[in-house]
């Protein structure tokens, strides 16, 4: 290893020792200092606007520079309205319940024994992610809020937005006389740090949560030494039934897929029931296509629908991230959960259907993280679930599922008290 190597080990090393001993502190910190830093966070934030928005001027203007698409710009880019959107989701994280100590269970046993389940911190976290900036922001107010240290790699195409908005962090935990080395963020853009956090730093790390593109994702489920909190890319479905109401079903198509297409809650399918796709997918497509939405489908939506293109077989699994939907007739609630099961990544899909028993049908077949009825699939959001903020949408069944917020940051212990008992 040349010395460049050598340097980058000694300081990943490092960061793992200091989250690993920040990590016992704010275990032991009460709620209010943790509320305090949050709150303190977004005071810092407000503050150092300018700076923020200068330093993702330089990110964006790097990013232009070297062709990067449309939307991973979108992602990228910072202004006025969305520095406080950040802030605002800090100040949301500091008043939501604070979920450490609390009893999960509690009981008795016959021999006296009393047994109690209660939420602890998980302990170090490192988040690598992708083009987002404000996950800078969110992931250190929801690591704080549950009693987690946290080490962020975010990616180089925002390093600078990244640095900027880790200074208001840290001014938020000084200020609540927290260590400044509960959140951390990697300085470099040297990839090798990734394999060093995937390599779990000694031990330091408890868990890795990837929040970026299915290739960051792969290689962080094929690498990691530590336990991985996986997100997948979001090929997300919204299915009209044949019950559906026409109004309801152009109004949560087109929001699914447009109002952003970069976000991983944005559909990128449409299935339309056969039992009535004459009657709804050619004004919901008429709608799409004024809005500027290309579609491609399958042989029996391109009937109904005759100027759309057709789709190929790698169009069902692809995240577009942009304008661009592809369009399937299948047979009923059955038909698309079939559809979603060989297609989707379990994220997000919705069904439009007036007929409840269709509608709840299709909650039991589609196993995916997050099921909506009636509502659009943009709402893939923690903060639109009350959760203030979120570090990713999980796809995989444990230990959390769905938006990651603060209480899915945590683990859990379980306190036996006893009055002398032995066992036989």
């Amino acid at each position: 290893m040349d010395d460049g190597g050598a340097s980058l080990q000694a300081q990943m090393r490092a960061i793992g020792r200091a989250a690993h001993v920040a990590a016992a502190t704010l275990r032991l910190a009460d709620a209010a200092s943790r509320t305090r830093a949050i709150v303190a966070m977004a005071e810092a934030v407000r503050a150092d606007a300018a700076e923020i928005l200068a330093a993702n001027a330089r990110d964006v203007a790097d990013a232009e520079a070297s062709g990067m698409a449309p939307a991973m710009i979108d992602r990228l880019l910072l202004d006025a309205a969305r520095v406080e959107a950040m802030a605002k989701g800090l100040e949301t994280v500091a008043a939501i319940p604070d979920p450490l100590g609390g009893e999960l269970d509690r009981w008795d046993r016959p021999n006296g024994l009393d047994i109690a389940r209660v939420r602890t911190p998980i302990g170090v976290i490192a988040i690598i992610y992708e083009s987002r900036p404000n996950v800078t922001a969110d992931a250190a107010a929801l690591c704080i809020r549950s009693g987690n240290a946290a080490i962020l790699r975010g990616g180089s195409e925002c390093l600078a937005s990244n640095l900027a908005i880790h200074a208001a962090v840290a001014k938020g935990l000084a200020a609540a006389g927290l260590p400044q080395t509960a959140v951390q963020i990697v300085r470099t853009a040297d990839r090798a740090a990734v394999g060093l956090i995937l390599g779990g730093l000694e031990g330091a790390v408890d868990l890795i949560i990837p929040r970026g593109g299915k290739s960051l994702v792969a290689r962080v489920k094929a690498e990691a030494r530590a336990p991985v909190l996986g997100h997948l890319e979001g090929i997300n479905h919204v299915f009209l039934h044949a019950s559906a109401d026409l109004e309801k079903a152009i109004a949560i198509t087109v929001n699914a897929k447009l109002r952003r297409v970069s976000v991983c809650g944005a559909a990128e399918t449409l299935l339309v029931d056969s039992a009535d796709a004459q009657r709804l997918l050619p004004p919901v497509a008429e709608a799409l296509g004024e809005a500027g939405c290309e579609l491609r489908g399958d042989a029996r939506a391109r009937s109904l629908v005759p100027g759309m293109a057709e789709a190929t077989q790698e169009d069902w699994g692809r995240e577009y991230l942009a304008p661009i939907m592809s369009v399937a007739v299948v047979d009923g609630v059955d038909g698309a959960a079939a559809h979603i099961a060989a297609h989707g990544s379990a994220h997000t899909d919705a069904i439009v259907a007036e007929d409840a028993i269709a509608a709840e049908r299709f909650a039991v077949l589609v196993d995916s993280a997050i099921v909506l009825i009636n509502a659009s699939t943009q709402f893939a959001d923690g903060g639109e679930f009350g959760f203030g903020a979120e570090i990713g949408i999980a796809t995989d069944r444990l230990h959390a599922r769905g938006p990651v917020g603060a209480e899915q940051l945590t683990t859990y212990k379980y306190v036996v008290r006893g009055t002398g008992q032995t066992r036989p």
